[in-house]
């Protein structure tokens, strides 16, 4: 997905799960991490960046992991709350742009080997900008249904 939709769908999620603006931006920053860690194909060369884009940085034990130490580390280190809420949320918004990225190509799996997804739009489609509108609206509608 390109990151306007990845900062979109995952705002929007992380909103809709907290109701925290916080959150939802916190959430949508961390949807550009895994792309970010691997820079870019006008920086690092086309072929570089190919042969390491969805590796590792979207391996998603890879951000458990993270989420897992801080929730263990919270009451040794973290004296601002917010921080801490913060920085869950970034590692929230990495994994769901992992989740995203697995409905339009490949992503490791449990292991960092296994790579497993489905194809359903091309990256910069017009069918990827529909699915990130429909989720967006079954998000709202969902949402709907819950406070009646």
């Amino acid at each position: 997905m390109k990151w306007v939709s990845h900062i979109a769908l995952t705002g929007m999620i992380a909103h809709a799960v907290t109701a925290d603006p916080l959150a939802a931006a916190a959430a949508a920053v961390g949807a550009v991490i895994p792309d970010k860690i691997e820079g870019t194909p006008e920086r690092i060369g086309w072929s570089a960046w190919r042969s390491r884009h969805r590796g590792w940085s979207h391996w998603p034990m890879l951000y458990l992991a993270l989420i897992g130490g801080l929730m263990r580390a919270e009451k040794y280190f973290f004296y601002d709350e917010a921080f801490f809420h913060i920085l869950i949320w970034l590692f929230i918004g990495a994994i769901l742009h992992i989740a995203e990225d697995a409905v339009c190509g490949k992503v490791p799996g449990i292991l960092p080997t296994q790579k497993i997804g489905v194809r359903l739009f091309t990256v910069g489609s017009f069918r990827e900008y529909i699915f990130v509108l429909v989720c967006i609206v079954f998000i709202y509608v969902g949402q709907y249904l819950l406070r009646t």
